[in-house]
């Protein structure tokens, strides 16, 4: 007798405890927390309890699996007025009167800003001016939820939270794939991609909302900040555009040539250094002519012909004229080059 008082006593306790879910919320919400489920175990929801839903969230029932009904902001005391699709589900009509046994779950719905980017591997694109062409790329995005019914089924499940780092990587991943396919879209040659950011940005956006959507998400922003090429790329380029700023060859070696001048008459003794100096850059002039033309150019025989002194005379003549050397290294380069002449 008194075991079964003690056994009746501890189930009404159990009973009463059942019928004390008369709050449901979440208070303390994680920013990192995208989904949250109510712990309701051992326990049932009163009817006429109240649901508060705070800003920028949203309240899911689900019934063994099965989606119910969503709310958003508000506060809400739950009835069979306002839980239709639960009603349905368990068929209480109008009767509906005696606690329940349904999960909440509550979504984070503010925008998760900030979210990094990156390439970890260069992606392969093809490109109008360098043919296939590795790049690295990386920048920012942000995203929200946007359909909670939709993220529970594809997404997060019957979990008792989730939170946004378990989704970066999908999204990351995505965003990777679909990087190609912006660049290519875009017709940007690579040296013009950097003033094109914008528009490879929102090809970007294109092609990413429909990944998102599927999902219950919303891809609100995206960025590309930076486009590089891997080092030992990014050396030929330095190269070629080095290459481009030199211009034309014949003034650089003349401009090569002048410079030498002094410099050999302080380090190799006068006049003789002037015209050592003249012909080391008359040399350095015709190999790299001969590089560019892809003709040779033989070497000085021991005595200057006619042909080779007035040439060496008449790019003297120009040093002069534009005023790359004085006139005293004029006449002492000229006089050098003419004794030369009748060694």
């Amino acid at each position: 007798m008194v075991l079964n008082s003690i056994f009746g006593i501890n189930k009404l306790g159990g009973f009463i405890k059942k019928q004390f879910i008369d709050v449901i919320q979440w208070e303390n919400p994680d920013p990192e927390v995208l989904m949250w489920r109510f712990p309701i175990k051992d326990q049932e929801i009163q009817n006429g309890a109240a649901l508060i839903v705070r800003e920028s969230q949203n309240a899911l029932f689900v019934d063994e699996g099965a989606i119910a009904d969503l709310f958003g902001t508000g506060t809400f005391t739950l009835n069979t007025q306002n839980l239709p699709l639960l009603t349905d589900l368990k068929h209480w009509g109008k009767l509906f009167q005696s606690p329940f046994k349904s999960d909440v779950y509550f979504f984070n719905m503010r925008q998760q800003l900030s979210r990094r980017w990156g390439t970890a591997q260069p992606v392969t694109i093809r490109d109008n001016d360098f043919g296939a062409v590795s790049v690295r790329s990386f920048g920012m995005y942000s995203f929200r939820i946007a359909q909670p019914e939709l993220f529970f089924s594809q997404v997060s499940g019957v979990c008792e939270e989730y939170r946004t780092e378990t989704l970066e990587e999908q999204l990351r991943n995505l965003a990777v794939t679909q990087l190609a396919s912006a660049f290519g879209n875009a017709n940007i040659p690579f040296l013009d991609m950097a003033a094109n950011q914008m528009l490879l940005s929102e090809q970007m956006t294109t092609l990413l909302q429909p990944a998102f959507t599927a999902m219950g998400l919303a891809l609100e922003n995206f960025t590309v900040e930076s486009i590089t090429l891997p080092e030992s790329l990014q050396e030929r380029l330095d190269e070629r555009m080095g290459m481009g700023i030199v211009g034309d060859m014949g003034r650089y070696t003349q401009y090569q040539t002048a410079q030498a001048i002094p410099l050999a008459a302080q380090n190799e003794g006068g006049v003789a250094g002037i015209g050592a100096g003249l012909a080391a850059g008359m040399n350095i002039a015709n190999v790299m002519t001969s590089g560019i033309t892809g003709t040779a150019t033989a070497a000085p025989a021991s005595k200057p012909e006619t042909a080779d002194i007035t040439a060496r005379l008449s790019q003297l003549k120009t040093l002069l004229e534009q005023n790359l050397i004085s006139q005293s290294d004029y006449d002492s380069a000229k006089a050098e080059i003419l004794r030369k002449l009748t060694d």
